[in-house]
């Protein structure tokens, strides 16, 4: 039994480093800020029929004093912006709805439909914020609170993920894992500097004005198709403060409703936001060495333990496959019921790792073409990014 117990000492390294290295942010302020200076919510919305009441609604519910809601129509054709103006002003000063433009060359659509509610903004603070986010009366008082208690010139908030599908509860926690692995101690490695092991949550973040036209706004970012990410990268490079909390009792967000939209919405930026967090010189390695470490970690055990069950391999193959499939479902049913979905997910974790990797395969296949939501882009080559 030794040897088994030595050949399954990755799955225990694993286990290891999610107790022993990473660490959540902190949660946000839970009071009222002392200053309320006036905040612009932009919210960019192409084909959010589903979600923009919800999102909207949230918003102008806000127990903030003093804040605008602005809503970047992005050219959608499913009636999101008769559903926005639907719902009235609420709590916000003015709710507006931007009819935008199509993206100029160079840019993509996220980007450009930023920086169009950047443009209309009044507020001395800018939220920006998706469309399938849902938010509490509080949050918006309590970000403004860490920006400015801080102080801050970026405050960005990770909130809980809504999943309700069978196929949302499966891929999603193996999506967030992996994420974990690469940004385990994000609080940790802003205050050093670490601008390269920075990361924003595109769902929510509160900027200062000042900072965001100095670091170039989202024209800075215009070809980035993990934007978050990007904009991140540059606060902190810039010698600017970042600060990273958890709200999941204030911020939900649903990303995808389907197999279809988890495939095609995580395989535009899985890759890329992995490679652009990456030092140049190991970029041409990644994609093989993750490939090859999702295969050997998630996929190879439980791919074995049906023919070391029937006496293949001997008794050692039975003792370290259980094993490894053992410690993995664990690991993932622990995760799974943490980010709210039932703990029995966590035991189909091979088919959700399967489904993972061919959203890599796929991505990685695919190289520098995206599409997404109708629009079709060829990314610049990574390898252009510092």
């Amino acid at each position: 039994m030794l040897l088994p117990l030595l050949l399954a000492t990755p799955w225990l390294a694993v286990l290891a480093f999610l107790v022993l290295r990473v660490r959540l942010p902190s949660e946000l302020p839970a009071g009222p800020p002392a200053r309320t200076p006036p905040v612009s919510v932009i919210v960019p919305a192409r084909n959010e029929a589903l979600n923009i009441r919800a999102c909207v609604g949230s918003l102008i519910a806000s127990s903030y004093p003093d804040f605008e809601v602005i809503v970047v129509d992005d050219r959608s054709d499913d009636g999101t912006a008769e559903l926005a103006c639907s719902l009235g002003a609420g709590n916000a000063r003015r709710v507006e709805v931007v009819p935008g433009v199509d993206p100029p060359s160079g840019w993509l659509g996220k980007p450009w439909a930023c920086s169009q509610g950047a443009r209309v903004a009044r507020g001395e603070l800018l939220l920006f914020t998706d469309a399938d986010t849902v938010h509490g009366s509080a949050l918006l008082g309590r970000a403004v609170a860490a920006l400015e208690g801080e102080p801050a010139d970026l405050v960005t908030v990770a909130g809980r993920q809504l999943m309700e599908t069978f196929w949302e509860r499966l891929v999603q926690p193996q999506v967030f894992l992996t994420m974990l692995f690469r940004f385990y101690d994000v609080e940790w490695a802003v205050r050093r500097g670490r601008w390269r092991d920075a990361i924003a949550n595109g769902q929510f973040m509160l900027f200062r004005r000042d900072a965001y036209e100095a670091l170039g706004g989202h024209e800075a970012v215009r070809d980035e198709v993990v934007e978050d990410l990007a904009l991140a990268q540059r606060t902190v490079r810039a010698g600017r403060r970042m600060s990273v909390h958890m709200a999941e009792d204030d911020l939900a967000t649903r990303m995808y409703r389907s197999l279809a939209e988890l495939v095609a919405g995580w395989s535009k930026n899985i890759l890329t936001g992995g490679l652009q967090s990456m030092p140049p010189r190991l970029r041409p390695i990644i994609a093989p060495v993750s490939a090859l470490t999702g295969f050997g970690l998630w996929i190879l055990p439980p791919s074995l333990l049906p023919a070391a069950a029937l006496g293949v391999g001997g008794p050692g193959l039975l003792a370290w496959s259980a094993l490894t499939v053992a410690t993995s479902a664990l690991l993932f049913s622990i995760f799974t019921a943490r980010m709210g979905a039932p703990f029995r997910y966590g035991l189909l974790y091979p088919l959700g790792a399967a489904v993972g990797m061919f959203i890599f395969l796929r991505a990685w296949g695919r190289g520098r073409r995206v599409e997404w939501k109708g629009r079709s882009y060829v990314l610049k080559d990574v390898s252009e990014a510092p």
